[in-house]
């Protein structure tokens, strides 16, 4: 017995039968539960998945069987689709299948010559179209009216429009069950997170018929507002409307009483207050805002269908919080309901999605949020704007460290090249600035200050909106929406807390840092980069000052200079996070990032250090190397030139001891970067005792700190056990762990990490998304490794994965103790962690269950 021979094909929705999402989708499911709340639902029937595929591949359902369900519904019925997931779409929805001329005669004498026509020839167009596939021009227009169109049916075919109900409702299930199968089809859903494979299923329902006497039309209605979230009764009417036909007198009636027009309150009292109690009962039933799609008939009012109310992320927040506080849904559900990602676009203000919007370029979205300012081309054109309160977007091809200043002046950051872990993208993520990378539709003349897109030309001055949050580059002025730090966003992020099983600290670099990871609620920082504290211009003249010692001494009177600014720095830190732990990662780049690298910025260091200009070209070149991010940096620096951590730790020490003195003790954790052997450490390790040991000497002052080694490279990791011995942490920088684990480089990865991706070679970007098959395995290695040594040793992951919700998802059941990400994506990662901690909860329960019986 075949699928379709089975009772269990075909199956009238009722409130007792056995209709699952998983085989009939969920469409059937949503009408079944409308049914069980006795709501005036059309009779439905439901078309199984494997009996969709079975008339896909040529079998046809019995049709006996379908001349009983058109019987039963009088002649007319609609098919719709019923995929498992709304989210998938479907072939178009197919209406008033079943006429023909005998049914056209019946529904003359019922509601006219008119509205009868009106239903026959929407078939007939949509029979043609959809069904027989013929060309859509012949039949979109409705000039001629029906016996034009079946006359060009006839044309067109050789034959009659079929006049049997049977024949036209098997040729629609089996085109509706063809189209889902098409490559075009298949790729749309696909785009939207459907597996190649997804089931179809169908479902077939008696027409409720919105062309008629009296007050009929179609329409939606719903109680919320899709952007906000916020109450708010919206929808629309449409009198003598079904799909594509329409009836004389075919108007858009407002739903509540308007003075701009009339309204279906004012013309169907009745039918406004079913819809209102029935869209109560729905978010109380159904335990979520629903849009509710129904038909007026003469009226009297029939439930077509149900779907989720489509949302923008801060409504997503809103609805859960509000659903959850009425008691329709337990906060821990709610918390499982907002996607984490969706926290990002409450922070800052977003473009309206309402507003027409003008893309002239699209790149990588690095950093979310969207801002509109004055196109600029350098670092010291964005401070320039600033300085005359103008906003500003600096465009780069991509930003360096010098770029700093320019991109706290800037509003936003547009570069040509780089990728989701590129210097431009890190920073703007750091500080909550929108931020497009990787952007190579364009091409930026810095000489001329112009940039070229799909040949148009934009000069300096000129206006432009980033949108970080799609990766869209619009032109000019955008409309957009506030930033949504609102009671829900509290409320829910409340909620998570008191699930979440993995601490959630950020990475701060400037006191301004710290407040917005405290108001973010991070539960310290996890990663201070100390060199960004040296771009500013009172303290760069003496950082190159001490790149041109040649002797230790002279380093330490330039860095004597540099002390207090980092004492105060630090000092900064430690007293905004009152007592919550600060990881201080010691200097780490190359010194050649410090140095002007054109001939004019040569010159003018030459005179600030009054050096012939030949002694500094050769220092500079002296210390370029072939590939910087593999070579004197790091924790080699620090051995072969040991002031500067000298001077930083004392700095770091100094700082705890006054910070101290005006209010909780501080207990700083200092980390050592780019370690790869024990041996480094120790002799890291040697000289900061040293100079704690100085410190105390000298201040007569006694404090407590942790030192601790930040694992970037695939030896730290395969060796964490030896260097565990020396560590109190150790905290997986997996930034240079992927580039260093993959050979890819960070900041270039981006040119071909998408044909990459696309053509399956990496399933996501691993700057992205924690590669758990590779960098992933050595976190957990590491990890083992490290508590065999030393089982209280706390471990910890502080690259940008650290905010994403995959790998925190990992970092959790890898037995990682804390992540830390940039303030603003803090609140993002407290919710990823809090789901992951609910179903760790969740199947732990399942666990047990099964165990105890």
């Amino acid at each position: 017995m075949t699928a379709l021979t089975d009772p269990g094909a075909i199956v009238e929705i009722t409130p007792s039968a056995g209709i699952q999402t998983a085989r009939h989708g969920w469409r059937a499911k949503c009408l079944q539960r409308l049914i069980r709340m006795e709501l005036p639902v059309p009779t439905s029937f439901a078309l199984s998945a494997e009996a969709v595929r079975a008339i896909a591949a040529g079998q046809m359902p019995d049709r006996a069987r379908l001349a009983a369900i058109i019987e039963r519904a009088d002649g007319l019925v609609s098919v719709r689709p019923s995929a498992m997931n709304p989210a998938w779409g479907g072939p178009g929805t197919v209406l008033n299948v079943g006429i023909n001329h005998e049914c056209h005669a019946r529904l003359v004498k019922s509601r006219g010559q008119a509205a009868a026509d009106a239903i026959y020839l929407g078939f007939v167009q949509s029979y043609a179209i959809h069904v027989a596939r013929l060309d859509p021009d012949m039949f979109s227009d409705s000039e001629g009216g029906l016996a034009a169109a079946l006359r060009a049916y006839e044309d067109e075919t050789d034959e009659e429009f079929p006049k049997d109900p049977t024949r036209q409702l098997a040729e629609v299930l089996r085109s509706m069950a063809r189209a889902w199968d098409g490559p075009t089809a298949r790729l749309l859903r696909q785009a939207k997170g459907a597996p190649a494979n997804a089931p179809l299923g169908l479902v077939v329902q008696d027409m409720a018929l919105a062309i008629g006497p009296g007050v009929t039309g179609s329409g939606t209605i719903q109680f919320i507002d899709s952007v906000t979230g916020a109450p708010r009764l919206t929808g629309r009417f449409r009198g003598q409307t079904q799909g594509r036909s329409k009836g004389e007198g075919a108007e858009t009636l407002y739903l509540t009483r308007d003075p701009r027009g009339p309204s279906l309150e004012e013309a169907a009292p009745e039918v406004f207050a079913d819809l209102v109690r029935f869209g109560v009962a729905a978010r109380e039933r159904l335990r979520e805002e629903m849009q509710i799609e129904f038909v007026v008939s003469d009226s009297r009012l029939a439930i077509i269908d149900a779907v989720r109310v489509s949302r923008s992320s801060r409504a997503s927040v809103r609805i859960a919080v509000a659903l959850a506080r009425d008691g329709i849904i337990p906060a821990e559900e709610a918390v499982m309901r907002v996607e984490p990602r969706a926290l990002s676009d409450l922070l800052h203000h977003q473009v309206d999605p309402r507003a027409p919007r003008d893309v002239i370029a699209r790149g990588i979205n690095a950093s979310p949020g969207a801002a509109t300012g004055r196109m600029v081309f350098t670092a010291a054109a964005a401070q320039a704007s600033e300085a005359r309160g103008e906003r500003c977007v600096l465009v780069r091809r991509e930003t360096v460290p010098e770029d700093i200043r320019g991109m706290h002046a800037a509003v936003a950051v547009l570069t040509e090249r780089g990728g989701m872990t590129s210097h431009a993208a890190v920073i703007a993520r750091g500080i909550g600035l929108p931020c497009i990378v990787g952007a190579s539709g364009i091409s930026i003349d810095t000489r001329a200050r112009t940039m070229l897109v799909g040949g148009r030309l934009f000069h300096e001055g000129e206006e432009i909106t980033i949108d970080g949050t799609s990766g869209e580059v619009l032109a000019g002025a955008a409309e957009m929406l506030e930033p949504a730090l609102d009671e829900s966003f509290t409320q829910l992020l409340e909620w998570a807390d008191a699930h979440c099983r993995i601490r959630i600290r950020a990475n701060a670099d400037t006191p301004e840092d710290a407040r917005t990871a405290r108001m973010f609620n991070a539960q310290g920082i996890g990663l201070c980069r100390t060199e960004h504290m040296f771009f500013d211009d009172e303290r760069l003249p003496a950082m190159r000052e001490m790149i041109f010692a040649g002797k230790p001494e002279d380093r330490r009177l330039s860095l004597e200079r540099l002390l207090p600014m980092q004492r105060s720095d630090f000092a900064a830190l430690f007293e905004i996070m009152a007592g919550l732990p600060v990881t201080i990662r010691l200097f780490d780049p190359p010194l050649h990032e410090f140095l002007p690298h054109d001939r004019e910025g040569m010159r003018e260091l030459a005179e600030s250090l009054d050096l012939p200009l030949s002694d500094v070209t050769r220092r500079v070149e002296a210390l370029s190397e072939f590939n910087p991010m593999l070579g004197m940096r790091g924790v080699r620096l620090g051995i072969t030139v040991p002031e500067i951590y000298d001077m930083q730790a004392r700095a770091i020490f100094e700082a705890t001891i006054e910070a101290s003195h005006n209010g909780d003790p501080v207990v700083p954790e200092i980390m050592i970067p780019l370690v790869s052997a024990r041996r480094e450490v120790e002799l890291v390790k040697n000289r900061i005792d040293a100079v704690a040991a100085a410190v105390r000497n000298e201040t007569r002052k006694d404090f407590t700190y942790r030192l601790g080694v930040m694992v970037e490279t695939p030896r730290a990791a395969l060796r964490a056990g030896d260097i565990a011995e020396h560590s109190a942490f150790l905290s997986f920088g997996t930034n240079d762990l992927t580039q260093m684990t993959y050979g890819l480089s960070r900041d270039d990865a981006g040119r071909f990490m998408g044909t990459y991706v696309n053509q399956g070679v990496y399933s996501e970007d691993p700057f992205h998304i924690l590669d758990r098959d590779g960098v992933g395995e050595l976190v957990a290695i590491g990890t083992e490794r490290a508590r065999s040594h030393k089982p209280d040793i706390t471990i910890s992951v502080c690259g940008e994965h650290g905010g994403n919700p995959e790998s925190i998802a990992f970092c959790l059941r890898a037995g990682v103790n804390y992540v830390s990400c940039s303030p603003f994506r803090v609140p993002v990662a407290r919710l990823a962690a809090a789901q992951e901690s609910i179903l760790m909860g969740r199947e732990e329960a399942e666990s047990a269950a099964g165990t105890e019986s």
